[in-house]
């Protein structure tokens, strides 16, 4: 270990910073933070720092550097571009024996600023001793992510209640338990759902208990279509929590990949020709059995859990059931579809609205409201379209729209084999049984699908008019 890692009390304590350009600004802003009295120099200043000088925050000298700022200082940060100034200022703090840190240098500092990831208390420090200042970025952007923001709330809320923790707790064991219960069950979850007050009475109930609550928690994630880099980060932080991930079929390997090694993946999709109903209810069992047992529970749905699926209806059972939950959303297949063919689904020019449809509803019901569906002006996206694309496009020409419209079918949109078929709206039946279109996929239909293939970036495309590929 090149450096000793070692976090400094700077509340009330003298910083003397030697530069006022931005880098130095950042500096400062940083100390002062951590609640340090700054000291700050050079003949020029930010307009930020200058403000802050106005109003109190620092104490800013308009002048060169004199050794003799560095009387009563606890810490030294030279930040100017000038290695000669850098190297002076570093050799006086060094007679003083005080600390010094010169920034991006080194070769010059007696002490380093880490990557900082805060969620204040709780403070992580990331650093590679000066040889990979890039690597310790990356680091704290990935740690950055992993940690939701409630979670310096969440570390006050225990401190607060540490005392009577150990109180109604005195077996380190059973202690360690509650703490495990504290920090990733219900009451982190209200903290997250921004409910202090409910995180509260849920802390204070279970210690008036001699057993740790057993209850887990179910969160509904949106897993999107299936390219793993659309999740959201909440969608990935449940995932990293998961103690058993209950999956639909169309979530991609990808996105599974992300999940905590150990826990256990249970697959629940529904398949075509199966009694849906009776699936749906071994989903709600199998929620409600594991969530019982104490055990963090991930619904992962494709696309978003409130489009066209049945995660409402697993919300009410949850709620029915008094099982604490969460809902991540995930970003539905339409809009990552027409993104990843390049096609806008609304436009000045072209469309000023869309319709989110689905051709397959309850009781195998089709859509009904074709007048207003053939309507200009619009973009329309059938879900779960490509076993009625011959009713759809015969429906729509016979209401009013243009057999000219066109259309793009997005299979498997944003995975890595990603297909896109253009072509006009009377050949759609067609041109999807030449090229053997199959499920997943999305169809759009509007002018908007005419600037796809000037507009396309990902995967590959065919038009109706081509031959079947290979």
């Amino acid at each position: 270990m090149k450096l000793f890692p070692i976090f400094a009390d700077l509340q009330g304590r003298r910083v003397v910073v030697v530069g006022a350009g931005a880098v130095a600004e950042r500096k400062i802003r940083s100390l002062l933070s951590a609640g340090a009295q700054v000291v700050a120099g050079a003949p020029e200043a930010t307009p930020g720092l200058i403000q802050l000088s106005r109003e109190g925050g620092i104490t800013l000298r308009l002048d060169s550097f004199e050794p003799g700022w560095l009387e009563g200082a606890w810490l030294v940060v030279a930040a100017t571009d000038d290695r000669a100034l850098n190297r002076l200022v570093a050799g006086h703090a060094n007679e003083r024996k005080l600390l010094i840190n010169v920034v991006d240098d080194p070769e010059l500092s007696s002490f380093q600023v880490p990557s900082i990831v805060d969620r204040s208390p709780l403070t992580i420090a990331i650093s590679s001793a000066g040889s990979a200042p890039v690597l310790a970025r990356r680091l704290r952007e990935r740690i950055e992510s992993l940690f939701d923001h409630t979670l310096g709330t969440l570390a006050d809320l225990a401190a607060r209640y540490r005392p009577a923790i150990r109180q109604a707790r005195p077996d380190l064991r059973r202690r360690r338990e509650f703490y495990d219960w504290l920090l990733d069950g219900p009451v982190a979850a209200a903290l997250r759902a921004r409910q202090p007050e409910t995180a509260r009475a849920l802390l204070e109930s279970a210690l008036q208990t001699p057993e740790t609550p057993a209850q887990g928690s179910v969160v509904l994630v949106g897993a999107g279509p299936g390219d793993p880099g659309l999740l959201t980060l909440n969608a990935l932080r449940a995932l990293n929590e998961a103690d058993i991930i209950l999956h639909d079929r169309l979530v991609s390997a990808e996105v599974l990949e992300l999940a905590r090694r150990d826990a256990e993946r249970i697959p629940v999709g529904k398949l075509p020709g199966e009694n849906h109903d009776a699936t749906q209810n071994r989903i709600h069992e199998l929620m409600r059995h594991h969530a019982n047992a104490g055990r963090r529970v991930v619904r992962l749905k494709g696309g978003d859990a409130f489009v066209f699926g049945r995660g409402g209806e697993e919300l009410e059972f949850l709620k029915k059931q008094g099982i604490p939950y969460e809902v991540v959303p995930g970003i539905t297949a339409a809009l990552a579809c027409a993104a990843y063919a390049g096609i806008p689904l609304t436009h000045r020019e072209h469309a000023q609205s869309v319709r989110l449809i689905t051709a397959h509803c309850r009781e195998d019901a089709m859509v009904d409201d074709w007048p207003a569906l053939a309507r200009e002006k619009q973009t329309l996206a059938f879900y779960m379209g490509v076993g009625q694309l011959e009713t759809l496009s015969s429906q729509l020409i016979a209401h009013g729209r243009s057999k000219d419209t066109p259309f793009a079918i997005v299979e498997n949109g944003s995975r890595a084999n990603q297909r896109v078929l253009h072509g006009k709206l009377d050949e759609l039946a067609d041109a999807a049984r030449r090229h053997a279109i199959k499920s997943p996929s999305m169809l759009l239909i509007g002018e908007v699908c005419a600037l796809a293939p000037e507009l396309e970036w990902f995967g590959a495309s065919v038009t109706a008019g081509d031959a079947r590929a290979a």
